[in-house]
């Protein structure tokens, strides 16, 4: 018979209860055993929710202390060497130090997961001696079936993928590495099977991207070994976010079933399996409800869909499951009491899709005539939003449309404006600044909720701001910055900020998401077409300015990454969002260079993450990616300089396209990645400005001036030391005071060493 299931489901708790704990045990104000307690409780809450729902296949093993791939990593006693690790369990002290970094040990890298906002520590496997530590499948299984008497559905990240997200190896060891890793899994596994658990969901998302013939054989091998040592486990092998690149290869794995994405992947794997086919002896996982997408299905499509894989996969092989691990999305419609009817009727967050998924299964099964009065209620939902006049604005998408036939080019290239921007601003070799915020300290927090519940006005907040803006402006001058921000103290968040002042936008009050470790975020709606309504940024830029002879750079998120960090409407085109946004942010840059503000930073962030999968799609979307931002930023003056920020991806793959957006000057990361980006430019020519960021803003430890001169030295080498900037790699907005006025002073101590050593050079 069909069943249901999800690949997992948010850690964060309703009312982020995960994260308030986290932050309590991080500041010593949480015993551990308290703090272990603490997340158990969420943890059997979130399990409890979905067997009262009726989810038949119920996830263990999906909830992390931080992240599933540090949990593999240290389960697997895959530790860096700087922590001096001598085996056995690993403590929360190391778990967490090697995740935000220690005193004495900086902090893993992290990046993107896939092509999403979620980031990931990437494991280090330069020196490590793996062996299995502890089975944290095996215990998440006992905790469900002795707590709740849920028979769960471990999940492991599949070893192909764990090896292929990691690094500190050669690619030609991949195969030793395996020979490693495969036998600590084979132990998981068997202790697994020898418990009584009847399914394993391991997950190997890798196999949407370039699945290369050594790729394939390395498969066999793994699965191979895995049926040959648990013959009687069935493994469901799990993929998500896009269509598998070898669909018959993969199919036709040792394993009892196959987890296809039938939402981003749809097409093409609807397609591999109906020209295929699929093995009578497999069990499929159709992924029919998205895990990352937050607009309630059209259940009579999805059911149509379910049919069309019923004539090819017999009803009793079929599992319906969300797309991917709900992870992606908040937790519950239920709590959220601002939003229009007509808006909230047609979301659907993890909660919802839950009952998406119970409901679609009892209709596959019972047939739809039981539940015909639920399917109708669904479809006028969905029916209302999309004949919306939000969506429809014909003033809007006129515009739009004709700016976008348009090639967005500033009226000089970059040589001739640079030479009028050098002579307009006379800074130093290597000039220093910052992305932008600056900490938001639990006075600015409580400013703005006094603010928001109407306990102070718009005079008394605004007056809050111009102190705050007084104080750090006086500080970037003592500390020795040579172009400053007013530091973003009214704004809460980078997307959402802008969003609240544009149409088309809507703010959820519960709707959290993880980002990386307790950073969670609230991405705004995209609901509507997106109109520019007034300035938006520019009263504090311009009051900032007024307070230094130094420049200060007004501060914008650009069109792509508001798009990436929201969430976004499902009736058009990313290309045409994109092209909204750029078109409303394009008004925002010319009030902030009416108002006297000639350096204007449009942070791209999430340009990178937006990177399809699939090989063949990224040209296409790299192209639109980069005309949206020209368009943002094409109409001002020669003079104006244009920055843009990057942070926290693999950006080797796209040089070309970073220098295509033609931005002045380019703040990217390189220190949490250990100075690994520098070597993108060992290897392409970058003829443009740009500033690598010489310290890890995400760590709460003090960089040392050596560690930034050393940083500053490698890229010196490789970069025009008179078009090099120096800045930390991201905004400071959630560190402290002291930390950062420290970080700062050693950053300019730093630059003041480059300057001296290099000064003949320039």
């Amino acid at each position: 018979m069909t069943k249901s299931s999800v690949l997992g489901y948010p850690r964060i708790g309703a009312d982020r209860e995960w994260k308030k704990a986290l932050e309590a045990f991080w500041a010593g104000k949480l015993a551990e055993a308290d703090f272990v307690q603490q997340l158990q409780d969420i943890r059997l809450n979130h399990l409890r929710k979905q067997q009262e729902k009726g989810i038949d296949l119920i996830a263990v093993n999906d909830f992390s202390y931080y992240d599933h791939v540090l949990d593999t990593a240290t389960m697997f006693g895959i530790i860096p060497k700087r922590f001096a690790y001598e085996g056995g369990v690993v403590p929360l002290s190391l778990y967490y130090g090697i995740a935000r970094g220690t005193k004495d040990a900086t902090a893993s890298e992290m990046t993107k997961w896939f092509n999403t906002n979620y980031h990931y520590i990437v494991p280090e496997l330069d020196g490590a001696a793996p062996a299995l530590t502890e089975n944290k499948p095996l215990q998440a299984y006992r905790e469900a079936k002795e707590k709740l008497g849920i028979e769960g559905k471990p999940v492991l990240v599949g070893p192909l993928t764990f090896l292929k997200l990691s690094k500190g190896y050669d690619k030609a060891e991949t195969d030793s590495w395996l020979d490693r890793l495969v036998p600590l899994y084979v132990q998981v596994l068997k202790e697994l099977a020898a418990e009584g658990v009847a399914w394993v969901q391991i997950d190997e998302p890798i196999l949407v991207t370039k699945t290369t013939d050594e790729d394939l054989q390395r498969l066999n091998r793994i699965y191979a070994a895995f049926a040959e040592a648990v013959p009687t486990l069935n493994i469901m092998l799990q993929t998500y976010f896009e269509s598998v690149e070898d669909y018959k290869s993969i199919v036709a794995l040792p394993v009892k079933g196959i987890g296809l994405d039938f939402v981003h992947g749809l097409s093409a794997n609807l397609a591999s399996l109906q020209n295929a086919g699929f093995p009578a002896d497999k069990v499929l996982g159709a992924g029919v409800i998205d895990g990352r997408g937050i607009w309630k299905a059209s259940l009579n499509e999805k059911l149509a869909l379910i049919n069309e894989i019923t004539q090819v996969v017999a009803a009793d092989r079929l599992i319906i499951q969300s797309s991917s691990s709900l992870l992606h999305v908040p937790v519950t419609v239920n709590n959220e009491q601002k939003l229009s009817d007509e808006l909230k009727n047609a979301l659907a967050f993890a909660d919802e899709k839950l009952d998406e998924l119970v409901l679609l299964t009892k209709a596959a099964v019972q047939g739809v005539d039981t539940y015909a009065e639920e399917l109708a209620a669904n479809e006028r939902s969905v029916q209302a939003l999309k004949q919306s006049g939000e969506r429809n604005r014909n003033d809007i998408q006129q515009a739009v449309a004709g700016i976008s036939v348009q090639e967005p080019v500033r009226s000089l290239p970059f040589e001739k404006r640079h030479a009028v921007q050098e002579q307009k601003w006379q800074l130093p070799i290597f000039p220093t600044t910052t992305i932008g915020s600056f900490p938001q300290s639990a006075e600015v927090r409580k400013a703005r909720q006094q603010w928001r519940k109407g306990e102070w006005n718009n005079e008394q907040y605004n007056q809050f701001i111009r102190d705050q803006i007084d104080i750090w402006i006086k500080l970037q001058e003592e500390i020795g910055l040579d172009v400053l921000v007013h530091g973003e103290f009214e704004r809460t968040d980078m997307v959402e900020f802008f969003g609240e002042k544009l149409a088309g936008f809507a703010f959820t009050q519960f709707g959290w998401v993880q980002s990386y470790g307790s950073r969670c975020v609230k991405p705004p709606i995209i609901y509507g077409d997106v109109a520019f309504e007034e300035a938006m940024t520019v009263e504090e830029t311009k009051y900032a300015q007024t307070k230094t002879n130094r420049p200060v750079k007004g501060m914008l998120t650009g069109p792509i990454t508001i798009m990436n960090w929201s969430f976004v409407r499902d009736d058009i085109s990313r290309e045409q969002i994109a092209y909204q946004l750029a078109y409303a942010l394009r008004q925002e840059v010319e009030a902030l260079e009416q108002a006297g503000i000639g350096m204007i930073q449009v942070d791209e962030p999430a340009v990178r993450e937006g990177l399809p999968l699939k090989e063949e799609d990224q040209a296409n979307y790299l192209a639109w990616a980069v005309k949206a931002f020209r368009m943002t930023t094409c109409t001002v003056q020669d003079t104006t300089q244009i920055h843009t920020h990057m942070c926290y991806c693999e950006f080797h793959d796209m040089i070309g396209s970073i220098e295509d957006m033609d931005a002045d000057v380019i703040s990217i990361e390189t220190s949490r990645s250990h100075g690994e980006l520098i070597h993108s430019f060992e290897l392409n020519t970058y003829k443009l400005g740009i500033g690598l960021g010489v310290y890890d803003i995400h760590s709460p430890r003090v960089p040392h001036v050596d560690e930034m001169t050393s940083m500053i030295d490698r890229a010196l080498r490789v970069l025009d030391p008179k078009l090099f900037w120096i800045n930390p790699d991201c905004g400071l907005k959630t560190r402290g005071y002291e930390e950062t006025v420290a970080s700062l002073k050693n950053m300019v101590e730093a630059t003041e060493l480059a300057r001296a050593k290099h000064a003949q050079s320039v």
